[in-house]
């Protein structure tokens, strides 16, 4: 038996529709906006969608529960490609210790990975996966549909087991999450040697992560430069060598970009810190730039949007996440990111939901089902508040969400205040 849904009336339906390959330059501001518009869902995949006259009278349509999206925005659901959602609860920090301009002071410095990875081997698995569980469903009530987690904090082997565990438990949550092992230069027991550290990693790590099918990618964090061109190879060798997609993040140099590149990675994470003169390195480069607005945000700090404005100019790729981790930016709301993203990045609104959805789709690796609404895509979809996608970016901190569906089930339902006064 069909289960036939109709979402009718919305007075913006942005599908996010264009060509197969994630959207540059001057696409990101194409919506593909239906005014006065209306999908058709069956069985959780969207069969049609258009000018609600059209969709309206399908004969299918005629027998479909109904949902009213009348003078409101439909959507698809924002895709977060870049959390730490296994780092345990929020460590509070001193503001007053934040210098302005300084991104140092607002990021995750070696002696503050070293406490947050002893925080991670006191805490009970049960406990990571239950504060990682609440981060989740808080997300999805901002709108969020599909993730991505990182491990990375853990710094030895045992916690970055840890970590990929409670990310496959939360799959197991039927949790529409990506789970990612992070390898980085800064565990203690290596002291600094990459190369022993890549050895080991690339011969023991990797194989143990396909073998137990803990991650769905493997990213290297080439922060400060900590690994050479070599190292680099040596991990995409050993990655592609055991079918695993690789990703780079935190990657500043020229050289490091045109390498990644040929290297065929998925993505740039965390990509605020290439400057303006290397954005076309990135550009002529097939992988996307993932930036971080709240990064950007927290550390007070107008690169971030120089870099931005360079690569969306340059023609690259990009897409926006929230960058969600338990010392340095504990927001969850995409809604945000896009506000800060046209205030601090200098995106306008078009260009950042684009880069919520449909581009973060793809540094994802699952733009082929969802991050645009399509005939045969899943119907991950919101439902928000507002008449028009412009005004986003201006409702700073509020969740507009009225609905959230996930494969054409309502997950997300705004309650109403029942407030005696009124």
């Amino acid at each position: 038996m069909q289960n036939v849904t109709l979402v009718r009336g919305a007075r913006q339906l942005l599908t996010l529709r264009g060509p197969r390959g994630p959207r540059r330059g001057i696409d990101l501001n194409n919506l593909g906006v239906i005014q006065d518009g209306s999908l058709l869902i069956v069985n959780g995949r969207v069969e049609e969608i258009g000018p609600s006259r059209r969709v309206e009278n399908l004969s299918l349509a005629r027998r479909a529960d109904e949902v009213d999206a009348t003078g409101r925005i439909v959507m698809p659901g924002f895709i977060d490609c870049h959390t730490h959602l296994a780092g345990g609860p929020v460590r509070p920090i001193d503001t007053k210790s934040i210098e302005p301009g300084d991104p140092e002071s607002a990021s995750v410095t070696d002696s503050s990975r070293l406490a947050l990875a002893r925080a991670i081997h006191e805490i009970s698995p049960r406990r990571l996966e239950a504060h990682a569980l609440h981060t989740v469903l808080d997300a999805i009530r901002h709108g969020t549909t599909t993730l991505e987690s990182k491990s990375g904090l853990g710094l030895t082997e045992a916690n970055e087991l840890k970590m990929l565990r409670v990310q496959a438990a939360l799959k197991r949550h039927s949790i529409p999450l990506f789970s990612t092992f992070l390898f980085n230069a800064s565990w203690p027991q290596f002291r600094g040697d990459t190369k022993h550290q890549i050895d080991w990693t690339c011969s023991h790590m990797l194989p143990l992560v396909k073998r137990r099918k803990l991650a769905d990618f493997v990213e290297i964090d080439c922060a400060r430069g900590r690994f050479s061109l070599d190292e680099l190879r040596r991990f995409f060798a050993a990655a592609a060598q055991l079918k695993l997609r690789a990703k780079i993040s935190a990657a500043a140099e020229k050289a490091t970009l045109e390498l990644a590149g040929g290297l065929d990675a998925v993505c740039f994470d965390d990509a605020g810190g290439i400057s303006a003169a290397d954005a076309g390195a990135l550009a002529r480069a097939v992988s996307l730039a993932v930036l971080l607005p709240a990064r950007t945000f927290c550390a007070n700090t107008a690169n971030g949007a120089a870099n931005a404005r360079a690569l969306i100019d340059a023609g690259a790729a990009i897409a926006i996440a929230t960058g969600y981790h338990p010392d340095n930016c504990t927001s969850n709301s995409m809604q945000s990111m896009i506000a800060l993203a046209c205030r601090s990045l200098r995106m306008s609104a078009a260009e950042a939901v684009s880069a919520a959805t449909i581009n973060a789709a793809h540094a994802s690796g699952c733009a082929a089902v969802t991050g645009s609404l399509e005939a045969g895509k899943a119907a991950d979809l919101l439902i928000l508040s507002v008449p028009d996608y412009r005004e986003i970016p201006y409702h700073f901190g509020v969740n507009l969400v009225e609905s959230v569906m996930k494969n054409g089930r309502t997950v997300v339902r705004r309650s109403e205040v029942e407030w005696p006064a009124l």
